[in-house]
């Protein structure tokens, strides 16, 4: 034990820059990981994480062959480490950059609402799905809380336009000029519409899911959003989050993940005010 102490003086005694700035992109590299995980609420993994981190450093600095390169080695295999267990997030992340949320610049959108015009959003919001799935009318909207990237919004056509059933049923309409694309919903307004997605990768989708469902199940992959999905060929509802589907959704299902958007998101800051 002596020995290894002794060997870990040895090492903070003769740091030179290379080894400050190699600590650096470990601690770095520590805090992502660990941010993400908090966010995820995985305490055991953060457990287990921090365990392997400590057992790995000591591992390094005991062994004579690999005690020179502890600092080289361990942070860039750690590094490649996330990139691949934590890919999703990674590129959620880099999507994200630039967004609103982001940098800190979110849009206004704890004004004054009651509960009755809550309500009102979310009977506009289903009645236009189920009319356009009678319909067999294509539509794909995205549920969000000023965390769609920034790319996303600026594909499209920016409209902040208060939600009502005749207005997203008419963007979706199958001549209007808007319709191929996806309407982004951010809290009370229709923020744009005609927006382009990023498709998902997961070869596990089924076959007859189109490029409006991958679109929706990429973009909930990238974004921590919720996609409601209607298909034109056959006008079933699906709901897309954290990449996974919810095929079928009938009003009780759209109900309650509207409810949970609305009194989550929207009213988490303002329910006093409701």
């Amino acid at each position: 034990m002596k020995e290894i102490f002794s060997k870990i003086g040895n090492i903070f005694t003769s740091f030179e820059a290379i080894d400050v700035l190699e600590i650096l992109l470990f601690a770095a590299v520590f805090y992502y990981v660990f941010r993400i995980l908090k966010n995820s609420n995985v305490k055991s993994v953060i457990v287990v994480f921090v365990l392997f981190t400590l057992v790995t450093g000591i591992v390094f600095i005991a062994n004579e062959a690999w005690s020179g390169y502890a600092y080289v080695l361990f942070p860039l295999i750690f590094s490649g480490a996330v990139l691949v267990v934590f890919n999703v997030e990674v590129k959620r992340d880099i999507m994200n950059i630039g967004s609103p949320k982001f940098i800190s610049e979110k849009t206004n959108h704890q004004a004054l609402v009651s509960k009755d015009e809550v309500e009102r959003y979310i009977n506009d919001i289903i009645k236009a799905l189920q009319n356009m799935s009678k319909d067999n009318i294509g539509a794909l909207i995205i549920l969000s809380s000023d965390n769609v990237p920034r790319q996303v919004l600026e594909s499209g056509v920016r409209l902040d336009a208060d939600i009502s059933s005749q207005l997203i049923e008419g963007i979706f309409f199958p001549k209007a000029p808007l319709h191929d694309g996806a309407m982004v919903i951010n809290n009370y307004k229709i923020q744009a519409a005609g927006c382009f997605l990023p498709l998902t990768q997961n070869v596990n989708i089924p076959k007859e899911l189109g490029t409006r469902h991958r679109a929706g199940i990429g973009i909930t992959e990238t974004s921590n959003v919720i996609a409601l999905i209607v298909s034109e060929e056959t006008g079933v509802i699906t709901i897309a989050q954290r990449g996974k589907i919810s095929r079928y959704a009938d009003y009780d299902l759209l109900r309650k993940t509207l409810n949970d958007y609305y009194w989550k998101d929207l009213s988490a800051d303002g329910r006093k005010r409701l």
